[in-house]
């Protein structure tokens, strides 16, 4: 497994370009992107070919999600922006070329069913496995905690397995947040377990607090076991809030972690 720095949460004293370089100094072995289009694709791309690091995920623009509204994934109304929306991830993967593509569900919409929701979910998960396959990248799509995000549609991991078994596609898999589990008391190997064959990423923050590893109380030790023994060899992307000291004084557990996965 190799560790990612998401630059959405980490480094951000520093403009996005100028994170990229901040990751490679302290030792991420890649980068993740929350939502990367305010930069060119190509600077992009140039930046991280010129840092050695591989760009990992990025997700695909989820409208008013980020400011407390629905998004677009499971907006039955909302199916043309979303179309919108993908073919502008397409068109900037392509340059930047991330292994992984999120898909945020989205909350659900007010006067809409939870039914019709998940059906337009569905949908635009579909059309999107599809077209990024024609590009070589993986689709992924994750449960979030409804304390921090309420409505959101996929809150937990058999909720998620439900839905990847209902499209039962070969370019769709989980991408499982060990902090949203943790913030919702479900146990994070008991997790795992549920999802294991069909994680495509992991991220990860300390709960509570969404702190850096060792400021919460998961036990990651015991995580990381259950992530090896369900077979998962990918990325561990780190996507915590740092506290007021920054980015550079939350890595202690960094060269720690680095060590136990090289072991």
């Amino acid at each position: 497994m190799k560790i990612a720095a998401n630059l959405s949460l980490l480094f951000t004293e520093r403009p996005l370009i100028e994170r990229i370089v901040a990751a490679a100094a302290a030792g991420f072995d890649g980068v993740e992107i929350q939502f990367p289009f305010e930069v060119p694709a190509l600077r992009l791309k140039e930046a991280l070919e010129a840092a050695g690091l591989p760009l990992h995920l990025i997700n695909v623009p989820a409208g008013d999600l980020m400011s407390g509204g629905p998004g677009l994934a499971g907006v039955p109304g909302l199916r043309a922006e979303f179309a919108v929306a993908l073919q502008e991830a397409l068109t900037y993967a392509a340059m930047v070329r991330p292994s992984y593509v999120n898909v945020l569900p989205g909350r659900l919409a007010e006067g809409v069913t939870r039914d019709d929701a998940l059906h337009t979910l569905a949908d635009n998960l579909r059309l999107a496995a599809d077209e990024f396959l024609l590009l070589g990248i993986r689709v992924v799509v994750e449960a979030i905690n409804p304390l921090d995000m309420p409505g959101f549609l996929i809150n937990t991991p058999e909720q998620l397995a439900e839905l990847l078994d209902t499209l039962n596609h070969p370019n769709l898999a989980a991408q499982l947040d060990l902090y949203h589990m943790a913030r919702q008391g479900l146990d994070l190997p008991t997790a795992i377990a549920t999802l294991a064959g069909r994680i495509g990423h992991v991220q990860f923050a300390d709960c509570p607090g969404r702190g850096a590893p060792g400021s919460g109380e998961i036990d990651f030790s015991a995580a990381l076991r259950a992530l090896a023994q369900a077979g998962y060899t990918g990325w561990l992307g780190a996507e915590y809030k740092p506290d007021a000291q920054g980015t550079a004084a939350s890595l202690a557990w960094l060269p720690r972690w680095r060590t136990a996965l090289a072991g």
